[in-house]
């Protein structure tokens, strides 16, 4: 058998990529889809359909289960991708005050390596609280370690995060639509650094969080149809825990997915370096 050479001028022995796991080989992907009539701003549902979409189009099959504020609480730790989307103040109250709940089922599943993509309003959720700027604190499900203020300023434009998982780094993008102020304690990591944008704070650089399986994010748009490398991680990740050991899917043809990311990713490279926050108008009605 000839040596490999060691000469750094000698061409590179290209190696072939990892052949797809056969679809008949891997199993139905379980997922809980929480309290989604309240949680569906800017179409948030949509990263539902998208992880339904591309796992079919494999031949993956999939389950979604629906979970309203009041239902019998499911076992987080028998599903294999949980949702949380965004909401607006008065939706979030409403879960808030079914979160005791499915508090304990949510940790759970966080704890077991459950995949989880929180939204937003469910990224605030998901913390220790969140303090709006009148009324009394939330308390969230302390899943991730981040408390949340509301601010005077609302976080509102198209942004882009560098995003690095499993040593793979890609440029996630989205729009971010929030006045909330967030800060991460020593238990989580920021899910990527902001490219363009405002991210958690406006300060820091940091864009949502991420512990173990968790990542949670600010992004709207929805977010995982116009990033297919983000959705294909969460779906292999949630494929390769369930099998115990590491799920090639088979590619796809992302022209369509690509073109959608790329419009946007120049929209919030057009804004970089400008100003990254809103203060609310004040609206005047002139005398008649």
């Amino acid at each position: 058998m000839t040596s490999p050479s060691l000469d750094p001028g000698a061409p590179a022995v290209a190696r072939p990529d990892p052949a797809p796991t056969p679809a008949a080989d891997l199993p139905p992907i379980r997922i809980a889809h929480l309290w989604p009539s309240l949680l569906n701003v800017a179409g948030d549902g949509g990263n539902v359909t998208a992880v339904e979409a591309r796992s079919r189009w494999r031949g993956i099959v999939t389950e979604t289960v629906g979970y309203e504020a009041g239902d019998p609480v499911p076992d987080l730790t028998a599903f294999d991708i949980v949702f949380v989307q965004g909401g607006q103040d008065v939706e979030m109250a409403l879960v808030a005050a079914d979160l005791p709940r499915v508090a304990g089922t949510l940790r759970a599943a966080a704890d077991a390596g459950v995949v989880m993509l929180p939204v937003c309003a469910g990224l605030q959720l998901m913390g220790h609280a969140y303090v709006p700027s009148a009324g009394e604190a939330l308390e969230g499900a302390h899943v991730l370690d981040l408390e949340t203020h509301g601010g005077s300023q609302r976080f509102m434009q198209h942004a882009a995060v560098e995003v690095t998982i499993d040593g793979e780094t890609e440029t996630v993008v989205g729009f971010e639509n929030h006045s909330g102020v967030t800060e991460l304690g020593p238990g989580a990591v920021p899910f990527g650094r902001i490219v363009a944008g405002a991210g958690n704070n406006g300060l820091d650089g940091s864009e949502g969080a991420r512990r173990d399986n968790v990542f949670a994010t600010y992004l709207h748009g929805p977010v995982l149809p116009k990033n297919p490398w983000l959705a294909d991680v969460l779906v292999r990740i949630a494929l390769s825990r369930k099998v115990g050991q590491r799920v090639v899917l088979a590619p796809l043809d992302d022209a369509l997915e690509r073109r959608a990311h790329d419009v946007a990713l120049a929209k919030a490279m057009r804004n970089r370096g400008r100003r990254t926050a809103i203060t609310p108008a004040r609206l005047h009605r002139r005398a008649s």
